[in-house]
C-alpha cells in the first residue's frame, strides 16, 4: 500500500463528504415535501408538474452560463452563497404559509430561487473530487464512491425523514428541517476547504470583461463536444434525467397518493432505492477498479430504467414496487463513480468548473419538461398509460450504450497527466496543469 496512501490528510475530504450529505439531504427534503405539500393544498397533479418546471429551469440556465463564475468568485465562496440561498428560499415558504401571504406564483419564485444557486453550488463541491482525493491519499475511483455514497445516504436519509415528518409534522414544517439542513452545511464547506487553493477563486489570464467571460463559457462548451466521451453520456442522461424527474416529482407521488398508503409509502420506497444506491456506490467504490467500466455501465443503466415504470403501472401493492426500486438503486448505486472517474480522467483541471457546469447543462436541458409533461399527461391520459410510455422511452435510451461504439473508450486509464497526447485537441486559451 502506497505511503501516501496511509498519511494522507483526510479531514478536508471529510468536511467536503458531510457538507455534501447535509446539503443533499436539504435538496431531497425540499423535493419531497414540496410535492406533497402542493397535492394536499391543490389535489392537482399539473400544478405539481408546473413547481418542478419552476424549480429545475433555473438549474438548467445557472449550469448553462455559471462556470466561469464558479472559478472567478471561487469554489468555497460558491458553495458556500448557495446553500445559505437555498437556505433562506426554502424557509420563507412555510413562513409565508403560516402568515396566510403564500401564493402559487410566490411558490414558484421561491423554487425558481432554489434551482437558481443549486447547481453552481454542487458544481463547486463536485470539482474539488480529484484535490481531495490526492490530498487524502485515495484513488479517484474510491474518492468518487464516497462522494456519490454520501450524495446516496442524503438520499436515503431525507427520503426516510421526510416520508415520516410530512406525516407526523405536515409539509410546511418538514420545510423548516429542511432550512436548517443548508445553515449547517454552508459553514462546515467553508470550514473545511479554507487551506485548498483549489477551493479559492482562481487567477484568469485575462481581465474580467464579457468578452474574457464568453470565451471562458465557450471552452467547456468546445471541449464537451470535442470528447465523445463526454458528449455521448450527456445526451443519453439528457433524456432520462427528464424521465426520473417525471417519476419522481409527478408519477411515484401521484401512484403513493392514490395506490398506496400515502408519504409514508412514499418515503419507504425512496428509501429503499437510496439503501441500495448507497450500498451500490460504496461496492464500487470499494471493488470497482476490478470490473471493466463499460459492460458495468451498460448493465445497470439497463436495470435502473423500464422496470419500476411497468410494475407501478400493473400493481397496486407496495411490495412489488419495494423490490423493483431496491434492485434498481444497486444497480444506480455505480452509475455516478462511473461517469465521475471518467470525467475527472478526462478533463484538465483547469477546466473542471466550466466543463462540468456544460455537462450539468447539457444533462439538465430536458429536466424541467420532465415533471411539466408528466403532471399533465397524468391528468389527461391516466397514470397507468403515462407510465407504460415513459417507461418505453426509457429503454430506448438506456439501449444506447450497446449501439454506438465510443461508450467501450470509457475502459481507458490514467489521468490528463499521463493521457496528455491522448486527450482531445487542446481548446485555444486553455492551460493543462
Amino acid at each position: 500500500m502506497p505511503e501516501d496512501f496511509l498519511t494522507g490528510d483526510r479531514r478536508p475530504l471529510t468536511a467536503v463528504l458531510s457538507a455534501n450529505l447535509l446539503s443533499t439531504t436539504g435538496n431531497c427534503l425540499t423535493y419531497m415535501g414540496v410535492p406533497w405539500f402542493v397535492l394536499q393544498s391543490t389535489g392537482s397533479a399539473a400544478k405539481v408538474g408546473t413547481v418542478a418546471f419552476c424549480t429545475l429551469l433555473p438549474v438548467v440556465l445557472a449550469a448553462l452560463v455559471g462556470g466561469p463564475v464558479i472559478d472567478r468568485i471561487g469554489r468555497r465562496r460558491v458553495s458556500v452563497t448557495s446553500d445559505l440561498a437555498c437556505g433562506a428560499a426554502v424557509a420563507a415558504i412555510p413562513l409565508l404559509q403560516f402568515a396566510g401571504m403564500l401564493q402559487f406564483w410566490m411558490l414558484c419564485g421561491l423554487m425558481a430561487m432554489t434551482g437558481l444557486f443549486r447547481s453552481p453550488g454542487e458544481t463547486a463541491r463536485g470539482v474539488l473530487l480529484p484535490t481531495l482525493a490526492e490530498r487524502a491519499g485515495m484513488p479517484l475511483a474510491r474518492a468518487a464512491g464516497l462522494y456519490d455514497g454520501a450524495a446516496r445516504c442524503a438520499a436515503l436519509t431525507g427520503s426516510a425523514l421526510g416520508g415520516v415528518l410530512i406525516a407526523v409534522l405536515g409539509a410546511e414544517n418538514v420545510l423548516l428541517v429542511d432550512a436548517a439542513t443548508f445553515a449547517v452545511a454552508a459553514p462546515l464547506f467553508a470550514f473545511g476547504v479554507r487551506a485548498l487553493p483549489e477551493a479559492q477563486a482562481q487567477r484568469q489570464a485575462e481581465p474580467a470583461s464579457l468578452s474574457a467571460y464568453r470565451h471562458e463559457l465557450a471552452e467547456g462548451y468546445r471541449f464537451v463536444a470535442a470528447t465523445p466521451l463526454l458528449l455521448s453520456p450527456c445526451l443519453m442522461t439528457l433524456v432520462t434525467r427528464g424521465l426520473d424527474q417525471g417519476w419522481s416529482a409527478v408519477l411515484l407521488p401521484v401512484h403513493a397518493r392514490e395506490e398506496l398508503d400515502g408519504s409514508i409509502d412514499l418515503g419507504l420506497l425512496n428509501a429503499a432505492f437510496g439503501i441500495c444506491a448507497l450500498a451500490g456506490a460504496l461496492a464500487y467504490g470499494a471493488v470497482g477498479s476490478r470490473f471493466r467500466r463499460w459492460p458495468v455501465f451498460t448493465i445497470a443503466f439497463l436495470v435502473v430504467g423500464l422496470p419500476r415504470f411497468v410494475v407501478a403501472a400493473f400493481t397496486d401493492t407496495f411490495t412489488p414496487l419495494a423490490v423493483t426500486m431496491a434492485i434498481e438503486g444497486l444497480a444506480c448505486g455505480v452509475l455516478n463513480p462511473i461517469t465521475a472517474t471518467v470525467t475527472y480522467e478526462t478533463v484538465p483541471e483547469a477546466l473542471r468548473s466550466r466543463v462540468l457546469s456544460a455537462t450539468t447543462a447539457a444533462v439538465q436541458l430536458v429536466t424541467p419538461a420532465g415533471g411539466l409533461a408528466a403532471g399533465f399527461l397524468v391528468d389527461s391520459a391516466g397514470p397507468p398509460s403515462t407510465l407504460l410510455t415513459v417507461g418505453g422511452v426509457y429503454l430506448l435510451a438506456t439501449l444506447c450504450p450497446v449501439i454506438f461504439p465510443a461508450w467501450r473508450q470509457m475502459d481507458r486509464t490514467g489521468t490528463p497527466h499521463d493521457r496528455a497526447e491522448d486527450s482531445p485537441p487542446r481548446v485555444s486559451g486553455s492551460k493543462r496543469v
